[in-house]
């Protein structure tokens, strides 16, 4: 073995699972307050890295085995392996970018200084100043001629190998998953970049950015249970957006003509693999434009935000390898519905034909769903999670899409899309309606149902009517669930690994008694 690295697939130091975290926090509070008796902080307010450990690696990469500089550099990072060897004390030092190894010599130290080294845990976070080198096999590492504490690790980190051991611990904890799990870290690189993605295509396309209300008035914009809140100032109930839709496109009526925003929507609803109740939504809107536009715009998107995350537009899904790469497949609800289950339906139909058609499929339904839903209804529960290649779903029922506009072949169909990817929905998009009277009467109608005890639709928006009478232009509109386009890119199966902090239960059992100090626990 050699002795100038830290061996890989070997403990970097003694396992401390065998002690309790009481009796190993313990521990570390006691090395806190003797280096307060020192008179050092283990808390400092700063430390002047001049470069990323990323930035290290591609300056000295070339470095050939057993080369040293005289190259001096400041770099810090968590210390998150750690082995003595007599006199040499060899760590891994990682930063956001990445890791190097630090070699620690007590002949360059000195005696106390090496010792203080050696008395670091790890989890310690930390600051060195020395100059590049590489070890005998190639290691590019620093030799460590100064170090500074810059945060003392109370609590040890989870073992190497098995991590966190509980799903929902790694949800809760998700500061000391990014920590231990590079599969979480790289997520939430591929996350960024994928939103950077999606950013620079709409402002290339000469998109504003814009910003809406979290605070509503009115619910609408969607189909969703809202989450209400309340206003003390004016003594008003408000709601949480369920959507973004109905501001983007009074900035359409004022002239903005190519709007988009990236932001967080809420929904009261189930949690599940595929649902959070707050989430993040990517809508857009352009002025002169319909939904076969948007279907472009989306393909656009999509594939433009998997190069940049992850380098390719192919991805797996279910085993199976699909492309991002334009163009989709495009077929309509009803061609769908035809082509995988063998049965003629329309939303012009009456609900009793619709019923014996769910009936022979085994499918339920709600006796006051109009044929519209019962048609929709049948294709959520037999087509849409066969739908693996990238599909745009075509021509909705009018009755489910109240901010879309009537068919210009079909009056009982709205000219609509639902882009989906591996049995899910990834992108909603319409020609949008901008008819004032025809809006006005399907609020009306969503009002009704929300009258009738429907928790899900929406009121009516009086001001939104207002402005769609000083005239908004032909316009097409789209929303992308920026949380399922990453669960898709990073290839994973539940929305909670794509969201840094996904809604959880309150913690059974956490009480300040676990954070007691020495001196708070001498008079027990």
């Amino acid at each position: 073995m050699s002795d100038d690295e830290i061996p890989e697939g070997e403990p970097a130091e003694p396992a401390e699972p065998s002690e309790s975290l009481a009796d190993i926090r313990s521990q570390r509070l006691a090395k806190l307050d003797r280096l307060r008796t020192e008179g050092l902080t283990p808390y400092p307010y700063r430390f002047d890295r001049d470069r990323t450990l990323a930035e290290l690696r591609a300056e000295f990469g070339h470095l050939e085995p057993g080369e040293e500089t005289e190259v001096e550099v400041q770099v810090a990072g968590r210390v998150m392996l750690k082995r003595e060897q007599g006199r040499l004390t060899f760590v891994t030092l990682r930063d956001r970018d990445g890791e190097v190894q630090l070699f620690v010599s007590q002949g360059v130290l000195g005696r106390e200084d090496f010792a203080a080294f050696n008395d670091l845990d790890l989890g310690d976070w930390l600051g060195v100043c020395g100059t590049v080198m590489t070890t005998r096999k190639g290691e590019l590492s620093v030799k460590v001629f100064s170090h500074l504490l810059l945060a003392k690790a109370l609590r040890p980190l989870p073992d190497k190998w098995k991590g966190l051991s509980e799903v929902d611990t790694r949800y809760r904890q998700r500061y000391v998953d990014l920590i231990v799990n590079e599969e979480a870290r790289a997520t939430f690189v591929i996350r960024t970049k994928a939103v950077q993605a999606l950013r620079d295509r709409l402002r290339d396309r000469g998109y504003l950015e814009v910003e809406t209300p979290v605070l509503s008035l009115i619910q609408g914009g969607a189909t969703a249970r809202p989450f209400v809140t309340h206003y003390n100032a004016l003594d008003l109930d408000t709601y949480l957006r369920i959507a973004l839709e109905l501001p983007l496109k009074r900035l359409i009526v004022g002239g903005m003509e190519k709007v988009f925003e990236i932001g967080r929507v809420f929904r009261n609803e189930g949690i599940d693999t595929r649902h959070n109740p707050e989430f993040t939504m990517l809508e857009s809107y352009e002025a002169f434009v319909d939904y076969t536009d948007m279907m472009d715009l989306v393909e656009e998107l999509i594939s433009s935000a998997a190069e940049a995350a992850i380098g390719t537009t192919t991805v797996v899904v279910r085993g199976e390898e699909i492309s991002l790469a334009p163009p989709y497949r495009r077929a309509t609800m009803i061609e769908l519905i035809r082509e995988h289950v063998g049965v003629e339906v329309h939303p012009s139909m009456s609900v009793e034909e619709l019923h014996a058609v769910l009936d022979g499929l085994g499918l339920g339904y709600d006796p006051a769903w109009g044929p519209g839903r019962l048609v929709s209804e049948l294709y959520d529960g037999r087509i849409e999670p066969l739908l693996i290649e990238p599909t745009f779903v075509l021509d909705y029922p009018r009755e489910i899409s109240p901010l879309a506009k009537p068919h210009r072949e079909d009056p009982h169909l709205v000219e609509r899309f639902e882009l989906i990817v591996g049995g899910r929905e990834l992108a909603n998009a319409y020609s949008e309606l901008n008819d004032p009277v025809d809006q006005l009467a399907r609020f009306r109608g969503e009002a009704a149902l929300k009258a009738a005890g429907d928790p899900e639709a929406g009121d009516v928006d009086l001001d939104y009517v207002r402005a769609l009478e000083y005239g908004m232009p032909p316009a097409g509109g789209m929303g992308m669930g920026i949380d399922r386009l990453t669960m898709l890119l990073a290839q994973v199966e539940s929305i909670r690994e794509v969201i840094l902090f996904p809604t959880l239960r309150p913690e059974v059992g956490l009480d300040e008694s676990e954070f007691r100090t020495a001196s708070e626990t001498d008079g027990d």
